[in-house]
């Protein structure tokens, strides 16, 4: 491949034969049933090599491929494209008066490539971005296309899929009426004796930022739909500056908070589309449990902040609620979410994450299929009831194995 590619954090360069853009479906579809192995790059804002396809495969950049959003708006559902990232989607969803239910922090990322994932949210009643997904649009090994609906049996393995099945080409996603979002940042939480569904329930999405140099939460984000009561939040204290939720960082990039009501794109994500929010000088991970063993979980970190706190920018807990994709993290458990947003130092990073690991494992911690892990394939088979389900879905949809790279044949097989 003569074209150099890399993940968003630069942390891997993509080994490949070709590296393509199809400017069609057909084209796309071409490319597809005459290669021997395909991914699909998407946003490259993951941080492992879930999106390699290996020296004699094909990498898909989908970009360029017409046809991107089609908003039904007596149906309140959106078409949208393989390639098209969130912030573009959302002002195409608001201006027609319509919403989705919720968003991850970066607006940057693509729509297929962060369900695929099982990339979410925050929110004790609101699902990963998968949840709003009711259609897929696959292009299988052999060219032909296959669309999966809610409802379908095989549906539940079809949306939070890794790429395992075929070539994401649309999603169609549920939507709601617009509305708007006020956010309210909040300083200084204590950790002794913190009720974590009250202040996780304090707001439509609440995010809890620590950096476990010292005990409690340096920072606690409030969205706070403005069609729903404001809560009283009273142990910690009103921030009377905007800030970022790594400290230190100019909160230029962030979006609008000190309760100024907005857009509900333009306040559920942390970070504005036209900033670019870090250089990409990071690595992350992410590990979600039952929702009921969040005090516990946090407990089992503190003890090993020694360890975390050298090698970490920001740890972020959130709330997920429960969904039906066999591979989503939060399958089948409202869950909490424990984001880690380390140094860009592989070699120092990788021995804390496995001390991560190991402090979280009573608690049956999926980590996040984009992010950097070292949980052992033995232990993943042994979180997701659903995984041979899933195997069976993609020897049915892609018998000859074109879109199962290393990383899906070391989850699947071990």
């Amino acid at each position: 491949m003569t074209e150099t590619v890399t993940n968003w954090a630069g942390n891997v360069v993509y080994a490949a034969k070709e590296l393509h853009r199809p400017h069609s479906l057909d084209a796309l579809r071409a490319l597809v049933a005459g290669s021997r192995a395909v991914r699909v790059l998407g946003s490259g804002h993951s941080f492992n090599r879930i999106a390699e396809p290996g020296a004699e495969g094909v990498l898909l950049s989908l970009e360029a491929l017409p046809g991107g959003i089609d908003v039904d708006g007596a149906a309140r559902t959106v078409r949208v494209g393989g390639g098209v990232r969130y912030a573009e989607l959302a002002r195409a969803v608001h201006a027609r008066g319509l919403a989705l239910p919720n968003m991850a922090s970066l607006p940057h990322i693509s729509v297929a490539g962060s369900v695929a994932t099982g990339t979410h949210g925050s929110g004790v009643g609101n699902g990963s971005l998968a949840a709003a997904v009711r259609e897929v649009e696959l292009v299988t090994g052999d060219g032909s296309t296959v669309v999966v609906r809610r409802g379908e049996e095989r549906f539940g393995g079809a949306v939070t899929a890794l790429g395992a099945l075929g070539v994401v080409t649309a999603l169609t996603l549920d939507l709601e009426p617009a509305f708007e979002v006020e956010q309210h940042v909040f300083t200084e939480l204590p950790e002794d004796g913190l009720d974590f569904a009250t202040v996780a329930g304090a707001a439509y999405s609440v995010s809890l930022f620590t950096d476990w140099r010292e005990p409690g939460f340096r920072q606690v984000w409030l969205k706070r739909r403005t069609d729903q009561p404001l809560a009283a939040f009273p142990w910690a204290a009103p921030a009377r500056e905007r800030l970022h939720p790594v400290p230190g960082m100019p909160a230029v990039n962030c979006t609008e908070q000190l309760g100024v009501p907005g857009p509900w794109h333009e306040r559920l994500p942390h970070f504005r589309p036209e900033f670019t929010p870090s250089s990409g000088q990071e690595l992350q991970s992410e590990y979600l449990m039952d929702r009921s063993c969040a005090l516990r979980a946090l407990a089992a970190l503190d003890r090993i902040r020694a360890a975390v706190a050298p090698v970490l920018q920001i740890c972020e807990v959130r709330t997920v609620a429960a969904d039906e994709q066999w591979l989503s993290p939060a399958y089948g458990r409202d869950s909490v979410a424990v984001h880690f947003t380390w140094v860009a130092d592989t070699a120092a990073v990788l021995p804390v994450v496995r001390a991560v690991e190991g402090a979280l494992e009573p608690f049956g911690a999926r980590p996040h299929w984009g992010k950097v892990f070292e949980v052992p394939a033995p232990r993943l088979r042994g979180l997701y009831p659903r995984l041979g389900d899933f195997a069976g879905l993609v020897r049915e949809l892609d018998p000859a194995g074109k879109f199962t790279n290393a990383f899906v044949r070391e989850v699947l097989e071990g």
